[in-house]
């Protein structure tokens, strides 16, 4: 998942998107809401807002966002020295989904970006259209017809084995799949195959998809996941 970290701080910027990319995240940072608003906002799935910011507060700035419909549903934590209830209040009324006072605590932050996400993981996770019998998980796109996988409208060059193995990950995002599972789902039956074979496709996949290929998590022990 993608978060943008906006704060006019450069330290708190560096700080949160060293921490969150611990995390798994994908982190950008911006120094202003005017210098936010020139990135592709809907790319992102979480926003970490400064409240006190030059010419545009993070409050205007998430009003702006909360106005548009293409922005409207990205959730927001606002960041601030400002702990009063007032400004609690305010945040929440404009359309906040969270609110961390400075000074930040970093294990608190990731607690509420997780709570957040969670909260808000119907608008992310992948969904099945029917009608046109594909899976969508963000911008990649699974087409069951074609058998192929794009994203960012670009076409992802898979063999049939990573097709698959993708396949059944998303559309049982979050189901942990052994190695024996993924063989006898994914492989010819008739094929022999060491448990080996799929660690060296998982590899590959994760390659081959880049940014989501994070999203392909090792459960040590049990398998793998992918986590939406």
């Amino acid at each position: 998942m993608r978060i943008l970290v906006v704060d006019d701080e450069q330290d708190i910027c560096e700080i949160l998107q060293y921490n969150l990319e611990s995390e798994g995240y994908e982190v950008d940072t911006a120094n202003s809401a005017e210098e936010a608003l020139c990135l592709p906002i809907t790319d992102y799935s979480l926003l970490l807002l400064d409240v006190m910011m030059g010419e545009m507060s993070g409050f205007q700035m998430a009003r702006k966002l909360k106005n548009n419909p293409e922005t409207a549903d990205i959730p927001i934590i606002f960041i601030t020295a400002l702990d009063t209830e007032g400004y609690t209040v305010k945040g929440l009324e404009i359309g906040g989904d969270d609110y961390i006072a400075k000074p930040l605590s970093i294990k608190e932050v990731k607690a509420r970006v997780k709570a957040v996400l969670r909260r808000c993981k119907p608008q992310n996770a992948a969904q099945q259209k029917d009608e046109a019998n594909e899976t969508v998980y963000e911008t990649m796109v699974i087409n069951d017809d074609s058998k192929s996988v794009t994203i960012d409208g670009t076409q992802i060059s898979l063999t049939k084995i990573e097709y698959e193995i993708l396949c059944l990950l998303v559309k049982c995002a979050g189901k942990v799949f052994s190695r024996e599972d993924l063989l006898k789902r994914c492989w010819p039956s008739d094929t022999y195959v060491l448990d080996r074979t799929v660690d060296v496709n998982i590899t590959r996949l994760r390659k081959k998809i880049g940014r989501y290929g994070k999203q392909i998590r090792t459960r040590f022990g049990y398998g793998y996941t992918f986590e939406a």
